[in-house]
């Protein structure tokens, strides 16, 4: 389809003007839950992390599992973006800066939360201060700075390159390093739970393919939406047949990352296998509504993936946001999953804080969810997810981010 028919397409859209009083009412909005964050954070600055739902027994939650899905949708939206650059294919219809801005803001994001969870952000330079290299942790903070500034690099060189200021071999080196920066970043990140053998749920060597997995399935489903709508407010000219592209790359990483689960899940449900009670709590335990709601969402998604009559907008955009509900629900059943069952047989200092019913005995003291957030953390997750649509708008309002005829 030639650049003329697509943009005559988009001039039909009932939205053709884009810019105008809608996107300012979206920056508005945005700014405003942004505020709150802003103030509900403060809040819990002057009373501690004590207001939050974390105890020594489940030191982390709300916001690492946001951090670490948002670092999946980061690094999803920048693979899919770099892949065809880097190994000279076909692209996707010009959508490399519009996804690579969302990656940007995903990783913004990503670390904010690193920010909240640390508890006071002055404690950042602590970090470098005593840090130790020898740590998972010191990596990941390290690897996920660089891959923010090549992303931005990645952006800047792209847009370059787009209006004859730059070389395509420099740019393809640049595609090259991001990529390589996007599997490491998740890697690291799962490398932080993998390496912890006191957890049951965590120590596994198939944690890092499966992050990789995952991050690609919720960074297409985002990217996908993300351009459904641009397409549909006259922002871009998208050809279907790239959407459908997407959709089907999207079922593929959809199935691959059932498949990774099924194999872990296989493995650990074994008769004799030490971990049946992990399996139990996310089929059938506390954890099952989060398990069930990741399996029945991807299937939905690949299903509609995979079946040309069903792959039509609405469905699409329905379909990639089961899948991204679907990752975060998965990232609930890590998290949690890993702190849900107790690692000692003895009992320690027990309190409605630190177990979910702590009148009964050490065998039902678990029965139910060890960890649930607090209004306050729903409150500040809001608050930092309203940022990232206000910078994701402000974006779209003032960059360069419109495909060009380099784009294609």
């Amino acid at each position: 389809m030639s650049e003329t028919t697509q943009a005559a397409q988009a001039a039909k859209t009932p939205a053709a003007k884009f810019g105008g009083r809608g996107i300012n009412i979206g920056i508005a909005a945005a700014a405003v839950v942004t505020v709150i964050g802003l103030v509900l954070w403060g809040m819990q600055l002057s009373g501690g992390l004590v207001q939050t739902g974390m105890r020594n027994l489940d030191s982390w939650g709300l916001y690492i599992t946001s951090f670490m899905f948002l670092v999946g949708l980061s690094a999803g939206g920048l693979i899919i973006s770099s892949v065809p650059r880097a190994f000279g294919m076909k692209g996707f219809g010009g959508i490399s800066k519009v996804a690579v801005w969302t990656s940007i803001c995903c990783t913004v994001l990503a670390i904010g939360f690193v920010v909240i969870d640390l508890g006071q952000p002055l404690r950042l330079w602590e970090l470098f201060a005593y840090s130790n290299l020898g740590s998972p942790l010191m990596w990941d903070i390290i690897v996920l700075s660089t891959y923010l500034i090549m992303s931005i690099i990645y952006l800047w060189a792209t847009v370059r390159y787009e209006n004859g200021k730059g070389s395509e071999k420099a740019l393809r080196v640049i595609s090259v390093v991001a990529l390589v920066t996007a599997v490491l970043v998740h890697s690291v990140t799962a490398w932080i739970f993998g390496l912890q053998q006191a957890h049951e749920f965590w120590h596994t060597a198939l944690l890092a393919p499966w992050f990789v997995s995952s991050a690609l399935v919720c960074g297409v489903a985002l990217v996908l939406v993300v351009i459904i709508a641009l397409r549909r407010a006259g922002y871009m000219a998208l050809a279907q047949e790239n959407v459908v592209k997407m959709v089907k790359l999207l079922g593929t990483f959809v199935c691959v990352d059932l498949y990774f689960f099924v194999c872990d899940l296989l493995t650990s449900a074994f008769p004799g296998g030490s971990g049946t009670e992990v399996v139990n709590m996310l089929v059938a335990g506390p954890l099952a509504p989060f398990f069930w709601v990741e399996v029945v969402g991807c299937a939905i998604t690949a299903v509609i993936a995979f079946v040309p009559k069903l792959r039509t907008n609405p469905l699409i955009v329905v379909g990639s946001l089961l899948a991204i509900v679907g990752i975060f629900c998965k990232r609930v059943q890590l998290l949690v999953g890993g702190f849900q069952i107790p690692n000692i047989d003895y009992a320690g200092v027990m309190t409605p804080y630190t177990v979910t019913d702590a009148t009964g005995s050490l065998t039902n003291a678990y029965r139910g969810m060890v960890y649930w957030p607090q209004p306050i953390e729903f409150g500040i997750v809001l608050g930092v997810f309203g940022f990232g649509a206000l910078l994701l708008l402000l974006g779209f309002k003032y960059l360069s981010l419109k495909p060009t005829e380099k784009s294609h």
